[in-house]
């Protein structure tokens, strides 16, 4: 089979027991891959040994790189700093796709060359069991930067991008813990329009102790608040998005600072709702008729 110029990037830490399947969804896609990079972001379940096995086997080169473990960020970053492809996307490795999901998202991004990032439709599963999205969770096509400010609107596996994209906005934020992707988000999303291949062509897995989400779910808040102070101080948004970004850095930050008031970390709930009060000011107010 004919490969094609993309790179599928798959971060992974102890894994093991779910890497088996996300690779072999890569491996029964209509349109093959050109390589696939893994980067262990220091597992400690035979990972290694398992790729070690599976290189000789597979249909698609597998470039296979270990570092201690520094965060998926990092770990993305890692893999993107050594792809070779035009296009780049991104496979958790407890997530699986469809079999035509590269077919299908690379074929629309050659058909329509001005957009510099795509992505597709998901199906959830917690635990086995089918999840129905809400309607806030639906992705949407164009300008996304409201819907991005709002909540993590783009599923990482999901996601195509042109290795330009990098260049313009930068890599992942390794400083973040967690919520990495509705930061790089948020850069993308308020200088580039997303295309939406509305096809539910990636498998989410979720409900799971392990899961970097799961893990940070008390501080995430926190961490997406940092995202939209520092989008703020980067002065690349346009007035109208400044005002919709200190909008809901406010909504954010009183949130949370009250979550702070009730669990009594005073201090730390006085700041953020001191940083709500900040802002205030500085949003455009809607005129009045006389």
């Amino acid at each position: 089979m004919l490969s094609h110029p993309v790179s599928v990037i798959i971060p992974t830490y102890n894994r093991n027991d779910f890497l088996r399947e996300a690779l072999n969804s890569v491996f029964r896609q209509s349109a093959r891959c050109a390589e696939i990079i893994v980067v262990d972001d220091g597992s400690t379940d035979g990972t290694e040994e398992f790729i070690s096995g599976l290189k000789a086997e597979s249909p698609t080169p597998i470039h296979y790189l270990k570092q201690k473990n520094k965060g998926p960020a990092a770990a993305r970053n890692f893999g993107i700093s050594l792809s070779s492809q035009e296009y780049i996307t991104f496979l958790d490795s407890d997530d699986h796709w469809r079999k035509r999901k590269i077919q299908y998202q690379l074929g629309a991004m050659q058909k329509q060359p001005d957009y510099l990032i795509s992505h597709t439709r998901e199906k959830w599963y917690r635990k086995g069991e089918h999840l129905n999205q809400k309607k806030k969770h639906i992705p949407r096509h164009g300008d996304i930067f409201s819907h991005c400010l709002e909540l993590c609107a783009v599923g990482m596996s999901t996601v195509m991008v042109r290795r330009d994209l990098f260049d313009e906005i930068g890599l992942f934020d390794e400083s973040l813990p967690c919520c990495e992707d509705y930061d790089f988000w948020l850069r993308a999303s308020c200088r580039y329009p997303f295309l939406l291949v509305d096809e539910p062509l990636t498998i989410k897995e979720g409900g799971r102790d392990d899961q970097v989400s799961h893990q940070y779910r008390v501080g995430m808040d926190k961490l997406r608040i940092e995202s939209l102070e520092k989008l703020l101080k980067a002065n690349v948004l346009t007035p109208e998005q400044a005002t919709m970004t200190r909008k809901e850095l406010v909504k954010k930050a009183t949130i949370y600072g009250n979550g702070c008031m009730r669990h009594d970390r005073v201090q730390e709930g006085q700041e953020y709702l001191a940083l709500a009060r900040s802002m205030e000011p500085n949003i455009e107010q809607p005129e009045t008729r006389p």
